[in-house]
């Protein structure tokens, strides 16, 4: 077909191998460890990279192969390296990008686990990291000159915030630093795309809205491919690479560098793969991931406004909000939504929190976002126990705070289930 492919037919299409003659409609499921070569000559040119081909599973997989390009796909990207989890994909990025000695500025914002990915794990190996509010201001100030990236989420979990893409990439372009965003709450590209706002490596959570099923644990980064690696402040990308037969990554494969090096180098050497069943099961639920995020976003903003008027609900915090600190910025970049994810804080103690999750039948009590089904978890308990008391109240949590994901049910269920516990309250 000739021109550009909407969305909705690029979640079902993009990056599917046609076999010549009589073959599967759905990417099959490539269960081995290795594979095959024709002759010695053929091994030695695809372990060389002078050629395509697999060899093993930790480093390729059709199934896989096929699931990077097709997010590749809908982040608006030219190529994408897929892992074993959403932490793995901003572990193999930043690994990547940064050396001992090396700085990167983050947002406060963020979720819990790779605050303490970048400010303890990454630290052990070398790497500073500056937490900033998240204002294009505050970046700019917090830069070095051993900087090597700036980090943002999309929509900061859990406090919501949006950041000004526009502001920050542009910030990150004039020091010659690439700007990272995780998009995971952005679904793959629906509700935002940060590549067409400056992004220049673009990582999600596969488990989330991407797979939608709760049922796959994955990761994902997406090389933008509008990023100069060799303008001289990332050698490890554009010089010969001792680790791959003197290779060099910026040369061979231009606007895919990024994405080729993180899969030769880095999946191969860190061994965090994603397996081809959980390809095979997150690429069923990219095929419907539109039609689930909005019913979900939708049914978010109707649950978000009726919360807001409920008595013994204290606060709902949601970009869709017109009160939201971040609803404008939400508004210039974020199309057909504002997510499916909300915090809310009840009139009652720890305690009293806590029953009310336990008088749930509907919802589900877990640790996770993004899934067909309503979920409820307690951060300041469980996904950002690891934070202390300034760091919960700079995440926008208190212990009282449940963060809400919502889910596909029909929207007077769900909210017939939080009623039914708010009684008892």
């Amino acid at each position: 077909m000739s021109g550009k492919l909407h969305f909705d037919t690029l979640q079902v299409h993009a990056g599917r191998s046609k076999d010549q003659s009589n073959g599967p409609c759905v990417t099959p499921i490539y269960q081995t460890a290795s594979f095959l070569f024709d002759d010695v000559s053929q091994a030695a040119d695809i372990f060389a990279l002078k050629r395509d081909g697999n060899t093993y599973t930790r480093l390729s997989n059709p199934t896989t192969e096929t699931l990077e390009r097709r997010i590749a796909a809908l982040e608006g990207g030219t190529a994408g390296t897929a892992v074993a989890s959403g932490n793995s994909s901003q572990f193999i990025t930043f690994q990547q990008i940064c050396r001992p000695g090396d700085h990167i500025v983050a947002c406060k914002s963020l979720y819990g686990g790779t605050f303490n990915l970048l400010n303890q794990t990454f630290k052990q190996l070398g790497v500073d990291c500056t937490f900033v509010e998240g204002s294009p201001e505050s970046f700019e100030k917090a830069l070095r000159p051993d900087t090597k990236a700036c980090y943002v989420e999309t929509i900061g979990n859990s406090d919501f915030f949006v950041p000004d893409f526009d502001a920050i990439s542009g910030i990150c372009s004039k020091a010659g630093i690439p700007l990272i965003v995780d998009n995971t709450f952005g679904g793959g590209g629906y509700l935002f795309r940060p590549a067409e706002h400056g992004a220049n490596v673009v990582t999600d959570s596969l488990t989330k809205w991407i797979g939608g099923h709760g049922t796959s644990i994955g990761g994902i980064l997406t090389d933008a491919g509008n990023f100069d690696w060799g303008n001289g402040k990332f050698p490890q990308i554009d010089s010969p690479c001792e680790s791959a037969h003197g290779l060099n990554f910026w040369r061979k494969y231009g606007d895919r560098a990024f994405a080729v090096m993180a899969k030769e180098i880095g999946v191969r050497d860190w061994g965090c793969c994603i397996s081809p069943f959980n390809a095979f099961l997150i690429l069923e639920g990219v095929e419907t991931l539109s039609l689930r995020m909005q019913r979900e976003m939708d049914n978010a903003m109707e649950l978000a406004e009726w919360l807001e008027k409920i008595p013994k609900v204290e606060s709902v915090n949601y970009p869709g909000l017109d009160r939201h600190p971040s609803h404008t910025t939400a508004e210039k970049y974020f199309r057909n939504g504002f997510g499916a994810v909300m915090s809310i804080t009840l009139k009652g103690n720890r305690e009293q929190t806590a029953g009310f999750v336990n008088r749930l039948q509907l919802i589900s009590h877990l640790a996770n976002v993004g899934d067909n089904r309503t979920l409820v978890i307690q951060p300041a308990a469980t996904t950002h126990a690891q934070l202390d008391g300034e760091e919960l109240h700079a995440a926008g949590i208190s212990e009282g705070t449940l963060r809400l994901s919502v889910g596909i049910e029909n929207i007077e269920d769900i909210k017939a289930d939080i009623e039914q516990s708010l009684e008892k309250l």
